[in-house]
């Protein structure tokens, strides 16, 4: 059974990404792990500024529907890989922010190095998940090494997921990676961002560890994460 405070927090968050603009017609979904194990999850097809606290479903463990009147969102194997990588996350933010949509769009990745709270509470960057058609075999070896490294991942063409210990912090997630990009986008007016040096950037990180939100360096992405 999914608790009364948290369907309300999931249907507020919900609301916010619409009002944001981060959502269009049915995009975007949300999923937290409850205690038991099971998952709640918004529904598919039904757009983000109309969900109501009784059009949440319930899932097991592998996606079945277990409560609810709706179906689950096609992307749902997406969160329960997630799910099932990261224990230490317990709930999944997905929605189509202008900005960061636009880096995967154009098949870019995301350092964080100009921003240095971005640092602390993201890590180095938002690697991307390239041009593969989701659930495909492809889509899975770009996908599943990402997990264990980052908290955000942007996906070519399909927005950007992030994750954290409760629906709050993945939505804060995805908050500042919208905002990062939205500054690395207005500052190409301007001569494009400015990095900073990798002893600074090692300073913010030990900031993250410090405050227990390091995770392992992505072998795949070392230039990130060797700051010597």
């Amino acid at each position: 059974m999914i608790p009364a405070e948290l369907k309300n927090q999931i249907i507020r968050y919900c609301h916010r990404m619409d009002d944001k603009g981060w959502v269009a017609n049915h995009d975007g979904n949300i999923s937290v792990r409850l205690s038991g194990g099971s998952i709640a999850a918004t529904p598919t097809a039904r757009a983000k500024f109309d969900l109501k606290e009784e059009d949440l479903i319930e899932l097991d463990q592998n996606g079945k529907k277990i409560a609810g009147n709706a179906a689950p969102f096609s992307e749902i194997a997406i969160h329960l890989r997630i799910f099932r990588t990261r224990p230490d996350a317990n709930a999944v933010v997905h929605a189509h922010p202008p900005y960061t949509t636009a880096v995967g769009c154009a098949n870019q990745e995301m350092v964080t190095w100009a921003v240095p709270e971005a640092i602390v509470s993201l890590g180095p960057g938002v690697p991307l998940a390239g041009l593969a058609l989701p659930n495909s075999e492809e889509f899975w070896r770009e996908l599943d090494p990402l997990i264990p490294h980052y908290d955000a991942i942007m996906v070519a063409g399909n927005g950007v997921f992030t994750w954290g210990k409760n629906v709050e912090q993945a939505f804060l997630r995805l908050e500042l990676v919208e905002h990062v990009a939205k500054i690395c986008f207005f500052s190409q007016t301007l001569g494009g961002p400015k990095l900073l040096e990798p002893r600074h950037v090692a300073v913010l990180l030990k900031k993250r560890s410090d405050a227990g939100l390091a995770l392992p360096p992505d072998p795949a992405r070392t230039s990130w994460f060797t700051l010597t």
